[in-house]
């Protein structure tokens, strides 16, 4: 009971909220464009705890905040205004200065990602940010207690596209030690060789193991013999339990699509002593399920919605910090 009191007190301390970590997806992706700097001002004026976010390294190694390792077609615009149509251009081929040719203020009309998010307004001249100008705008709205969830773009099957997995994490870790930001900071992958990395040369950073049996991607590959994304560990050598694999692998925390959550399974990550987060959640009614059944947190495009669910079963809100991006 005292850790458990501890845990909490300690969130409090953070300026989080006890059994529930508030988290804007690339921002606020269903409000305004992903991973920009005014997703992430939505989001900061909203009142989230944490700031989701993804990283890619350019090829003179400033940190990005990128979804992919590649410029993507659906949001991407040329120095001409024009859409791209190549899907191969590489962020980590690019210069931080060549990359700031390129438009990604609103998504491509008549795509199945324009359907997905019909209430994104666009922002026309936004551009991919340096990780550490998030850091600047979190700053800039006196948000010293906001934390910051980075995903680790780099995927064993298309290794040409990225730095190598050692590379990636130390850089990384370096812009984090150099902002001061080691407390506030979480480093999350579906490539566990990443995290392995931070928690060998970076132990004050919290690592997420993020894991998906979805069809249209799953890295933990429970049918095959072995699985190239989870750094040599396989579920198969721990009674076929997520959880205890996770656990093996020396996480703090898991991050299961919430999809193949099962309350048996949260249970059972709580006995090894894991936080569980839950990506993506954006339907009202799977926020709530998950709220209710008592996940640490949750990931969400709409963190407005999360955030009015949350208030509504009385549970204590993150700061709202507006800001101008």
């Amino acid at each position: 009971m005292r850790r458990v009191l501890l845990a909490a007190a300690l969130l409090m301390a953070a300026g989080g909220v006890a059994g529930l970590d508030l988290q804007g997806h690339r921002g606020a992706r269903g409000l305004l464009p992903e991973n920009t700097l005014p997703a992430f001002a939505r989001a900061l004026a909203i009142g989230v705890t944490t700031l989701e976010l993804d990283a890619a390294i350019t090829r003179d190694g400033v940190v990005v905040v990128s979804h992919d390792a590649t410029l993507n077609p659906d949001i991407t615009r040329g120095p001409g205004g024009g859409w791209i149509t190549r899907g191969d251009l590489a962020i980590h081929a690019l210069t931080w200065q060549e990359l700031q040719s390129y438009d990604v203020g609103r998504i491509r009309p008549q795509t199945a990602y324009a359907q997905r998010f019909p209430e994104q307004r666009p922002v026309d001249g936004s551009r991919i940010p340096r990780l550490a100008e998030v850091f600047e705008l979190a700053h800039r709205a006196g948000n010293n207690s906001v934390r910051f969830n980075i995903e680790t773009k780099i995927s064993p099957e298309q290794s040409r596209l990225t730095a190598s997995p050692e590379v990636f994490a130390r850089t990384l870790i370096g812009l984090i030690r150099s902002e001061n930001l080691e407390s506030r900071v979480t480093i999350q992958s579906f490539d566990w060789r990443t995290l392995q990395v931070v928690q060998r040369e970076a132990p004050r950073i919290a690592t997420v193991y993020l894991t998906a049996q979805q069809p249209w991607l799953d890295n933990i590959r429970a049918h095959d013999v072995s699985s190239p994304w989870t750094a040599g560990l396989h579920v198969g050598n721990h009674g076929r339990s997520v959880p205890r694999m996770v656990k093996a692998a020396g996480a703090a925390a898991w991050s299961p699509h919430f999809g193949d959550l099962t309350r048996g399974q949260l249970r059972e990550a709580r006995q090894l002593g894991l936080k569980v987060i839950v990506w993506t959640v954006n339907d009202e009614a799977d926020i709530a399920r998950m709220i209710d059944w008592g996940v640490d947190g949750i990931i969400s495009d709409y963190p407005d919605r999360l955030r009015r669910l949350a208030a509504g079963r009385g549970l204590a809100l993150p700061p709202a910090t507006p800001v101008a991006p």
